[in-house]
């Protein structure tokens, strides 16, 4: 028998996972945490808020990507409780089913916001579980779905220990300047500073830059640009977080599939008092109907976009590339240049159009793209006479979490 550390990552409608096999000796085997890089299976259950999970769909496959399962959950989620816990009753039963020599040891989840208390990864408590639920009002589209994951773990296994890894903890150590917004100290006092976020992704590329890059330029200025439909940029120095493009919330810097990113916050004042916008509808308007879904007014997916010939299209794919552009300019001022860039997420590992613009026109920083390396996404992009290094390589914020989970709960095993 194997241990295994599960890893979740739940929304309000899904719930995406991984299996991890979990090794105990110090050996080769026990490389990068306890935990191999390349989970055992990999999956998600969707559409678990379609009642009582009887819409909830199954979907995994092993680490060759043989699909192990892809089916209804109909009435075998039979589970009390809330859509997340009948959901996880299904995949915990599943899995004791079908994962023949492995034992679940314990559950790692991805939580968006730590605020400024969780700097690291903690193995929850009930206290810690109500501590972090007074974060909701800081990520709301996503904290109490991370929580509710949570719970619903609790209730069902008690016994079993979990690990909460947080996607603000990894911008910790920026300088305190990078952090603060220009508002009155005793609203700042509250908790209003500029946290960042994609904190796993971001940890995941600062491990990994030594295996791509050399000594001086890994722990160089390197901007890593992780693109999906949450986007945001992070500037690195000596592999540790120092300035990222989010702020006190998801919404903020670049310009994401349905999110805005930097906003003028007149605009929001502006629809409050002249067409009586609630926060209801302000919300809706932030998370939901902005970015490339509300200036193409076709699709959030960059794939759809680039395939359009209709004009909003393509300016939605120009304004996204201008936004990352300038953000590049901001990071590297903050960084007092720049030795290598990293794109990374769906959008970056795969659309080479929009890494083509961008480095374009960050070739005054001494970018470089060889066009054949981009078009076939390799994942060194940059010419050979270039003097800044680019890079496109996947993340795996899954595996961050699980080796935070392993060492958790080993040492406390230990203890």
């Amino acid at each position: 028998m194997s241990d295994a550390i599960l890893v979740l990552n739940a929304g309000s409608s899904s719930i995406k996972f991984a299996l991890f096999q979990l090794f105990r000796d110090a050996g080769e085997n026990g490389a990068n945490g306890h935990v191999d890089r390349q989970p055992v299976l990999i999956g998600q259950i969707e559409a678990i808020d379609a009642g009582s999970s009887r819409g909830a769909h199954l979907k995994a496959s092993d680490a060759a990507g043989r699909t192990l399962a892809d089916q209804r959950l109909g009435g075998a989620a039979t589970g009390r409780g809330d859509p997340h816990q009948q959901a996880l009753n299904f995949l915990l039963g599943w899995l004791g089913e079908h994962q023949h020599g492995l034992t679940l040891r314990a559950v790692g989840h991805r939580v968006v916001h730590g605020g400024e208390r969780y700097a690291r990864p903690i193995l929850l408590d009930a206290a810690i579980r109500a501590d972090l639920a007074r974060l909701i009002p800081l990520a709301p589209l996503h904290q109490p779905h991370n929580l509710d994951a949570i719970r619903a773990i609790a209730e069902l296994q008690p016994e079993l220990p979990q690990v909460a890894c947080f996607d603000t903890a990894f911008h910790r150590s920026q300088p305190a300047v990078a952090q603060l917004f220009a508002l009155p100290r005793a609203i700042t006092a509250l908790g209003v500073r500029r946290y960042g976020f994609h904190g796993l992704s971001y940890e995941y590329i600062a491990e990994v830059l030594p295996e791509h890059l050399d000594p001086a330029t890994s722990n160089g200025r390197v901007i890593v640009a992780h693109l999906g439909n949450g986007a945001s940029m992070c500037a690195l120095h000596g592999r540790k977080s120092v300035a990222s493009t989010m702020g006190f919330t998801a919404i903020d810097g670049l310009m994401m599939g349905t999110r805005p990113g930097n906003l003028d916050p007149g605009v929001l004042l502006y629809l409050m008092d002249n067409q009586q916008m609630d926060t209801t509808a302000l919300t809706r308007l932030l998370y939901k109907e902005s970015g490339l879904l509300g200036v193409s007014g076709i699709s959030s997916d960059m794939r759809v976009l680039l395939a359009s010939e209709r004009s909003e299209a393509g300016e939605a794919v120009e304004l996204f590339c201008y936004r990352i552009t300038r953000e590049i300019g901001s990071l590297a001022a903050a960084l007092g240049g720049l030795d290598a860039l990293v794109f990374t997420g769906g959008i970056g590992e795969h659309a080479a159009p929009v890494r083509q613009r961008v480095c374009a026109a960050a070739r005054w920083l001494g970018v470089e793209v060889d066009s054949v390396a981009n078009s076939a996404n390799a994942k060194c992009i940059s010419s050979a006479a270039a003097k800044v290094r680019v890079l496109v390589l996947p993340t795996n914020e899954e595996w961050v979490i699980a080796r935070h989970t392993a060492a958790l709960v080993q040492s406390t095993a230990i203890a």
